[in-house]
């Protein structure tokens, strides 16, 4: 199964929002920081599924 890459500038602006969100509140919840940055970032429904397995993962 191919490994999904991070495309286009808002998916990546999502991951930076979200690793500054994470060192700035690290009690909040990675899934929930990933559905606002979602939202936040106008991510595509491919882009957000990515995301939250992103966010998933350990530090």
């Amino acid at each position: 199964m191919p490994t999904i890459q991070p495309q286009g500038e808002s998916l990546r602006k999502a991951i930076q929002w979200i690793s500054e969100e994470r060192q700035a509140k690290p009690n909040q919840k990675p899934s929930t920081l990933a559905e606002q940055a979602a939202i936040k970032f106008d991510l595509t429904p491919d882009d957000s599924e990515f995301l939250l397995r992103f966010v998933k993962e350990p530090l």
